[in-house]
């Protein structure tokens, strides 16, 4: 019988956003795929990859203690059900309710932490309260056997160390993998010198310090242009509201653009890609953006120099520090010759450390590892990269 592998996730469009590469290599590699997930608008297109979709009712990022034991239940129930063999929990909140939905099942738990999210960054008094009680649980269900921890960054790798977690049960693998062929270098584009953000609006990924960036480059005189690709996330505490969206959107030059399905749409207009966000897991906006042969302005904070590599491909600023991101936006514009040597850069640099073949093959010998490990008894993970 073919493994059965189980990906446990918050919404239906993360899983087709950030997990449905490596969950495509898993079925190619001989794996029964499934996938539980609060289904929204995404459901049809799951199951037309021909994946198997379990819906389930949980909010992302609720902190209610009943809800959380209500979704815990419900993950148990259909954990007894399908009988997986792996149970892949992605982001936090997945991790912890379905580490202890697996208790005392023969699951093998791999549990992605990925930029340890507003859990950890957070600045808000509930989640600083919550804090060290999401530390405690991970300790313990990751440290457990048959479980492991697969993490994005050497830095969130040195964190979850720092956390008490058993170095053997980390792996590294960098990303979800990036479809180089959908994904080509683009020409740049005529008329004004365009900036872009893609990702959720928050305000942990610096989006505010980007409109005001882009007033001070105006104040300079510059004739710039900022499009801002996304959506607010209300599940999320940083999230942005839609009032001071609609702000942006009589400001001059920036262009909030909402939800975009083709992101190369999106590079096609830029010049640019910018992302100054406080901390980051392997960001999919820069590996696109740099698939497409965009130069990079971003934070100097751990994930965005994962793909962001100062004087390679990027320019890196100090998170929160508008002055410091106009000067390096500033620098970029001025200077076209710079521009094609970092796009070319980039490029290199998704083709060989981030497509969607390399990651798609790690995490299989991941799943593959895991399975032989368990089945003979033996260490549910080694360290690797």
């Amino acid at each position: 019988m073919a493994p059965r592998l189980v990906y446990l996730v918050t919404e239906d469009w993360y899983f087709m956003s950030h997990r449905l590469p490596m969950a495509r290599a898993a079925r190619a590699a001989g794996f029964d795929v499934h996938v539980v997930a609060r289904v929204k608008n995404h459901g049809a297109s799951i199951e037309a990859q021909g994946f198997h979709l379990h819906p389930i009712n949980w909010r992302r990022g609720s902190l209610d203690p009943g809800h959380v034991v209500e979704s815990t239940l419900e993950i148990r129930r259909l954990y007894r059900l399908l009988k997986p063999d792996i149970a892949h929990h992605v982001a936090i909140q997945a991790s912890i309710a379905g580490s202890i939905a697996a208790l005392g099942l023969p699951i093998v738990c791999v549990n992605s932490i990925n930029g340890l999210g507003a859990a950890f960054t957070g600045r808000s008094v509930k989640l600083r309260l919550v804090r060290p009680a999401v530390k405690m649980a991970l300790r313990a269900l990751i440290n457990r056997s048959g479980s492991s921890a697969l993490v994005q960054t050497p830095d969130d790798q040195k964190a979850l160390e720092r956390l008490g977690m058993d170095p053997g049960r980390i792996v590294l693998i960098p990303g979800s993998g990036i479809d180089t062929e959908a994904l080509t270098p683009l020409p740049e584009p005529t008329g004004p010198i365009t900036s872009a953000f893609v990702g959720r609006l928050l305000e942990d990924k610096g989006v505010r310090t980007l409109v005001d960036a882009h007033d001070l480059l105006a104040r300079r005189g510059r004739d710039f242009r900022l499009l801002i690709a996304g959506l607010p996330d209300p599940a999320n505490p940083a999230s942005i509201p839609s009032e001071e969206i609609e702000q942006w959107r009589r400001r001059p030059g920036i262009v909030p653009l909402g939800f975009v399905d083709d992101i190369a749409t999106v590079w096609a207009r830029a010049h640019i890609a910018v992302l100054p966000s406080r901390r980051e897991g392997v960001p999919k906006s820069l590996l696109e953006a740099a698939a497409c042969g965009r130069p990079i302005v971003a934070a100097d904070v751990p994930g965005c120099r994962s793909v962001a590599r100062q004087d390679v491909n990027a320019l890196l600023v100090p998170a929160d520090d508008a002055s410091a991101l106009a000067d390096a936006i500033d620098r970029l514009a001025q200077a076209p010759q710079l521009r094609r040597r970092f796009a070319e850069a980039g490029r290199h640099l998704v083709e060989r450390e981030f497509s969607s073949g390399r990651i798609g093959r790690d995490v299989v010998a991941l799943y593959q590892r895991l399975l032989d490990d368990a089945s003979n008894g033996t260490s549910s993970s080694r360290t690797g990269s």
